[in-house]
């Protein structure tokens, strides 16, 4: 799966969390940071960020004022947008300037560029948003960097006996999270159902990692990372 001596393309799907935790210029620095140095190394990047803690906080806002799953997404929508002008920034000239948002955006300027997007349309995750990224560039890896870290048998924060799975097939993802996780707006937990069923029907390999460490993000391109390999042959 990873290999540091081929170069790859790799649809990141960059956890809003990792990017808000720490509202600084420097927390963006350290992602841009990694981000950049995996394209020094050749590969192609497509970055897709969530909205983080002020889209929760949003969504949270706009329900109890009664607002619809329509409208809570379009905050979390919003919020992406920011973090992701934030890591453009960040990136400087290494970045394309435009937000991506289509699959067909992907295809024109896919190159020596990193590409950053947020979320598009509502009912859809940014997991889901790097998925079809992932298509869209005939990728051959997407990576998931959240706070959650790997995929576990059982939560690890209510059980200390948890073992984290090394490998899985896509449906014992897709098994995992219709038992343990709720899909709302702004909060999918480990990863979105909707991206997890898509990739088992494309069969791009999806690394799932705990990116509060932004090299984590690079050893999952290039080897050594700690998280959990979701493919379903060797």
């Amino acid at each position: 799966m990873p290999n540091k001596n081929r170069a790859m393309k790799v649809s990141i799907s960059l956890g809003g969390s990792l990017l808000t935790r720490e509202r600084t210029p420097q927390n963006f620095r350290r992602y841009a940071d990694a981000l950049r140095k995996l394209k020094e190394e050749g590969h192609q990047l497509i970055v897709v960020c969530g909205g983080g803690r002020p889209a929760r906080e949003y969504i949270s806002m706009a329900r109890e004022l009664g607002a619809g799953p329509d409208i809570q997404d379009r905050f979390g929508i919003l919020a992406s947008h920011l973090n992701a002008l934030l890591l453009i920034a960040a990136l400087g000239e290494d970045a394309h300037p435009h937000i991506h948002r289509r699959g067909s955006e992907i295809k024109r300027n896919l190159g020596d560029k990193i590409l950053v997007g947020g979320g598009h349309l509502p009912g859809s995750s940014t997991d889901y948003r790097a998925v079809l990224f992932a298509e869209a560039a005939d990728a051959d890896l997407v990576v998931n960097a959240t706070d959650y870290g790997g995929v576990f048998n059982k939560d690890p924060g209510k059980h200390t006996d948890a073992k984290q799975y090394e490998r899985l097939t896509f449906q014992g993802l897709v098994d995992i999270i219709k038992h343990r996780f709720e899909q709302a707006p702004g909060d999918y937990g480990l990863f979105d159902l909707k991206a997890a069923k898509h990739l088992r029907k494309i069969q791009i390999p999806l690394v799932i990692i705990d990116g509060t460490d932004p090299e984590e993000i690079v050893r999952a391109v290039e080897g050594g990372h700690r998280g959990t390999e979701i493919r379903d042959s060797a």
